[in-house]
């Protein structure tokens, strides 16, 4: 199966999925969040690294809920700026 290549919009969602994630796992181990979502450590860095920009919904869902986030803040957050502006427009 070939997947299509990733946008660069899609590309910098992931990036601030990761980012948005590590920042919300503070000082908590990875391995601390990843398991208490049902996650492995790997899945988790490679979503905080923006090595896999696309993770399923319910693996975000089950981070959020771990980190205590809401799925509108992650939503909101993890958009890029140009896509939130066009939105309001």
């Amino acid at each position: 199966m070939v997947r299509t290549p990733l946008t660069p919009w899609e590309r910098e969602r992931g990036e601030r999925l990761g980012a948005l994630l590590r920042a919300a796992r503070g000082e908590r181990s990875m391995v601390e969040v990843a398991a208490r979502a049902g996650l492995s450590a790997e899945t988790l860095r490679k979503i905080e690294t923006g090595r896999a920009p696309t993770p399923a919904f319910f693996t975000v869902a089950a981070l959020a809920g771990t980190l205590g986030l809401s799925l509108d803040e992650v939503a909101t957050l993890a958009t890029p700026a140009e896509v939130a502006a066009d939105a309001v427009a």
